[in-house]
This record gives structure tokens, C-alpha cells and sequence, in this order.
């Protein structure tokens, strides 16, 4: 009797020690799962991108939404991003995510209480190598003349997460393209930065060759309003430009563009009867 008091049995090892390790693994792992689930974040999606969480501590993953918490991201905010990019939620904050921080402090130029805005904006900063990428795109976009009173703002940091070569210059070569000068392309870039985040093929494209061959246009007038690229071709530009041309009638394209419905329609109306008027003058 001692002696198998001494000397347990295989079943009584199965029942007494690996259980409890099974079960504490398990355990700790439906923590996370239930972690995940609060956030907002899928589990089977985070596990599947990044497999490292499966073995990560259930502490590096609250040191990372701590950190996000004190950048200003909500917690409501918070999920949203961490299933956008599940590989944050086993990064180091002192070696990623701090150093963007001081990245967009004191090179950027972003005041503190707007830091949040820009991650909201573009969450793809948090993952985005600051010296092989933002640095870089930083330095070419201030020698396009964003900079002093055009320096970019929680706005416009979207801007860096754009490749300089893959992204950035093919666009500025497009524009050059159409017969712009260096100085006109910079100065169009900076007066609508939207410019840059647009597909060549699918957005400048299409418009260019719209504006040019449907609408008769001027590209000396897409100097003056280079805001055109950023209205939709099939919502905004093509239905405006069809009644217009159904009228009989032109205007400028930031007048055809930038106003509501409801004012484009008012402008409309305007032109209708001015015209009408003009032909009635004739016979009088």
C-alpha cells in the first residue's frame, strides 16, 4: 500500500500533473480569445495573420492597447484597427509604436492632441517603418512644397504611407505629362494633396481624358482648379456636364463642381434664364 502511495500510477501521473499544464494553457488562451472578442478584433482572423499571438502572453497584448490608449485612440476606435492590422497586437510599443511617435512629434510637426487623428486617419502608420518609409515620403513632399503654412496636418499625414517611387512620382510624371511645368504640378499637389492618394490608371486617367475630349476643357484650367480630379467621374462630373450640355449652357468647373445639388440646380436655373432672356433680346 506504501509503495503505490510512493510510486503513483501512469493514470494517476495523466490525472495529477499534465492536466494541469493543458489546462492552464488553455485557459490563458480562451483569455485572449475573450480579450480579442471585447476589442472588437476577430480571433480567427488575428490568429491566422499573425501566429505569434497564439503563444503571446495575454500582458503584451494589454501593453499594447494601453499604448494605443495613450496616443488618444478610443477604445471604441481601438478594434477597429487592431483587426485591420493584426500584427500590432504583438509588436513592441517602445520599438514601433513609440517611435512613430516622436516620428510625428518632432519631424512631422503634429501637435500631441492631434497624434490620435492621425492614426484614425490612416492606421497604416502604425505599421509603417519609419525610416524606410515615412522619413523618406516626408522629405520628397516638403520639396514639393509641403511645408510652413502647407505642412501637413492630421489631414494629410495619409501622405506618407505612400511609396515615393511605386506611388508618389508616377503621378507627378502623369501631370507633367499633360504639358505642366515641375513648379505648376507642385503648386496643383499642395493645393489639393488628394491628388496623390489617386490611382493613375483608374482616377486620372478616365478624368483627363473626359475633360479633354467630351468637355472640350483647357488643361490650363486644371491648373486653376486641380480639385477637379477629386470628384467622381460617374456621380459628380459626367451627370453635371450632361445636363449642361442638354441646356446649352457652360460654366467654369469650379462653379459646375464644388457646389451642392441643390446650388448647381439654383446656378442652373440662373443660366436657363439668362439664356432665354438673351434670346428674347434678339427679337425685340
Amino acid at each position: 500500500m506504501a509503495i503505490l502511495q510512493l510510486f503513483p500510477t501512469n493514470s494517476q501521473f495523466s490525472c495529477h500533473l499534465k492536466p494541469p499544464a493543458t489546462l492552464d494553457r488553455g485557459i490563458v488562451f480562451n483569455e485572449k480569445v475573450r480579450y480579442l472578442k471585447a476589442l472588437k478584433v476577430k480571433p480567427e482572423k488575428a490568429f491566422h495573420l499573425n501566429p505569434i499571438l497564439r503563444s503571446s502572453p495575454l500582458a503584451v497584448l494589454e501593453s499594447v492597447t494601453r499604448c494605443l490608449y495613450s496616443l488618444g485612440v478610443p477604445r471604441t476606435a481601438m478594434g477597429r484597427i487592431l483587426d485591420m492590422h493584426p500584427v500590432l497586437l504583438t509588436c513592441d510599443p517602445y520599438s514601433q509604436l513609440y517611435p512613430l511617435l516622436d516620428f510625428l512629434l518632432h519631424e512631422v510637426r503634429i501637435p500631441f492632441p492631434d497624434v490620435h487623428l492621425c492614426i484614425l486617419r490612416c492606421p497604416r502608420l502604425l505599421v509603417s517603418s519609419v525610416d524606410n518609409q515615412l522619413r523618406p515620403t516626408l522629405l520628397l513632399l516638403r520639396e514639393l512644397g509641403f511645408c510652413g503654412p502647407h505642412s501637413l496636418t492630421c489631414q494629410t499625414t495619409l501622405l506618407l504611407v505612400s511609396s515615393v517611387e511605386d506611388t508618389i512620382l508616377p503621378k507627378l510624371e502623369f501631370l507633367k505629362s499633360l504639358g505642366f511645368t515641375h513648379i505648376e504640378v507642385c503648386n496643383m499637389v499642395v493645393r489639393s494633396p488628394g491628388l496623390l492618394t489617386l490611382s493613375v490608371k483608374k482616377n486620372l486617367v478616365p478624368k483627363v481624358e473626359f475633360f479633354l475630349k467630351e468637355m472640350n476643357g483647357d488643361v490650363a484650367e486644371l491648373k486653376r482648379f486641380p480639385q477637379y480630379f477629386s470628384f467622381s467621374l460617374e456621380r459628380r462630373i459626367k451627370p453635371r456636364f450632361g445636363r449642361l450640355r442638354q441646356l446649352g449652357v457652360s460654366m467654369p468647373l469650379e462653379d459646375m463642381l464644388k457646389v451642392s445639388d441643390g446650388g448647381f440646380n439654383a446656378r442652373l436655373l440662373e443660366l436657363r434664364f439668362k439664356t432665354l432672356e438673351f434670346g428674347v433680346g434678339q427679337y425685340l
